[in-house]
């Protein structure tokens, strides 16, 4: 049979088994908090890279979009404004003709 002292000294192992127990348990919660704090941490890095990349492969397509299409403009009038003096042109004469059919 089991003494009183044996009884309370076992009372007493467990209470501080009981108390490492949880002191282990805060200290490796803490340290989870801490790994998932440091993860969350990097997964915002990686998010913020990613998007930044992203977002400079946007502006850069964009710009060369942009500047494609100012060449295009560009281009195009520059064939309309040779039409016009090509058509300018013919009309001078035309006008000139016209003059000098009028004065003499």
């Amino acid at each position: 049979m089991i003494t009183i002292s044996e009884a309370i000294t076992t009372i007493k192992k467990a209470e501080k088994d009981a108390d490492k127990l949880i002191e282990d348990s805060k200290l490796k919660s803490s340290e989870m908090i801490d790994e998932a704090k440091a993860k969350s941490i990097e997964m915002m890095e990686m998010a913020k890279n990613e998007a930044r990349s992203k977002s400079e492969t946007i502006i850069s397509e964009a710009e060369t979009n942009a500047k494609k299409e100012a060449v295009t403009i560009s281009n195009r009038s520059q064939t309309d404004v040779d039409k016009i003096k090509t058509q300018s042109r013919g009309k001078v004469a035309e006008a000139a003709n016209i003059i000098v059919k009028n004065v003499l």
